[in-house]
């Protein structure tokens, strides 16, 4: 596929955190731009309205860059983030900004549907595990390094310069995989009306092997983004402590236990254990909130699981999918339900703690979990069914 499969994987890491960045620089500034747009209704809306646009259109999109080729919709989603970064350096007026948005939506949708798909077919299947782990990664470790770096730039330069500085990383991100990233044919269309596409639609989610890693993701998404939400402020003194654990350990547990164990298990099976393990830790949580040692230890073993979880799902779209173009589909569905449940998780996790109080994190957790393990077996279940 390429001469440099390592500096293309690489690369293509390096482009989904420029995408996680197009969440992130809102987020880690969201007080200035409140300030300057008006409230925290209106710039929490800036902040989501990315995601709406891989729920509503994850999936199309999946089909879309098969037939135009994905080497040519990447470039043009690294471009198009790349100049819409440095038009909104010009601090728009609200209705401007949020058009802008939306277009940034397109291209964060485009780099996550694409770029795992071609670090799945760059990787040899000894490193494959790895590769699709790391990028798993991505998401939580670019709001990491933004919480560092995104506040500083900001504090010195003003939202414009953090802006600017992510329109940069983008250009260079650009000319790397103009360089690295191999011509690869379109795919033939089947038709492109609304009926086709509702065919195509209905064909994905049949599918045990195409929709699989997006109906277990779905689960994981719903409990992760909630909980590295709403936990922290319930840990009262340790609310700091972890806020910053969770993902870290989360990340170091998904490349360290999670790629060893990728070697000896299947995908699938290793998402379900992580989701048996986070289940421990919310129940650990639920039932001895009073006790320091089962509240912080069941949060931390939450996570670690989670980031089993996380980089499993990844590594299972090349296992259950041979082909380039069914990998595509797959992470298709993987961007629509991941945002499906990131934008559904932390209102339900909200809500079950005004019911309940702390207990409410393990009454939000167990089902989840006992969710991601079911959706699992029964696909499991359809596939050897043929």
């Amino acid at each position: 596929m390429t001469r440099h499969p390592g500096l293309l994987i690489f690369a293509l890491w390096a482009a989904g955190l420029g995408a996680a960045a197009q969440f992130g620089k809102i987020s880690v500034i969201f007080q200035d731009l409140a300030q300057i747009y008006g409230g925290t209704t209106r710039t929490a809306f800036m902040v989501s309205i990315v995601g709406f646009v891989g729920l509503i259109f994850g999936t199309t999109s999946g089909i879309a860059v098969r037939r135009l080729g994905l080497r040519r919709v990447m470039l043009a989603a690294l471009a198009l983030g790349a100049v819409i970064s440095a038009v909104q350096a010009l601090i728009l007026p609200y209705p401007l900004m949020m058009a802008s948005r939306v277009l940034e939506g397109v291209s964060h949708l485009v780099i996550v549907v694409v770029a795992p798909a071609v670090i799945a077919q760059a990787a040899s299947a000894r490193y494959q595990g790895f590769a699709m782990t790391l990028w798993s990664t991505f998401f939580s470790l670019c709001y990491a390094v933004l919480a560092l770096v995104g506040p500083p730039v900001a504090n010195s330069y003003g939202p414009s310069g953090l802006f600017l500085a992510h329109s940069a990383y983008m250009i260079v991100i650009f000319l790397m995989l103009y360089v690295l990233m191999p011509d690869i044919l379109p795919e033939p269309g089947q038709g492109s009306g609304p009926r086709a596409l509702l065919h195509a639609h209905a064909e994905i989610y049949a599918s045990p092997r195409i929709a699989a890693p997006a109906t277990g993701f779905f689960f994981y998404t719903i409990l992760y983004v909630a909980i590295l939400t709403l936990l922290p402020p319930l840990m009262g003194s340790g609310r700091a402590l972890v806020a910053t654990a969770m993902p870290l350990v989360s990340i170091a547990v998904s490349l360290t236990l999670g790629v060893a164990l990728l070697r000896r298990l299947s995908a699938v099976r290793l998402v379900q254990a992580g989701f048996a393990f986070a289940m421990v830790g919310g129940l650990c949580m639920g039932l001895g909130w009073s006790l320091d040692v089962l509240r912080f230890g069941g949060a931390l073993l939450l996570a670690a699981a989670l980031g089993i979880v996380q980089g499993a799902s990844f590594a299972s779209i090349p296992q259950l999918n041979a082909s380039e173009g069914d990998r595509i589909l797959s992470s298709g569905a993987v961007a629509q339900l991941g945002n499906l449940g990131t934008s559904t998780g932390t209102p339900l996790l909200a809500l079950m703690i005004s019911l309940f109080g702390p207990s409410g994190v393990a009454t939000f957790a167990v089902p989840l979990c006992l969710g991601g393990i079911a959706v699992h077996a029964w696909q499991a279940r359809r596939r050897r069914m043929g």
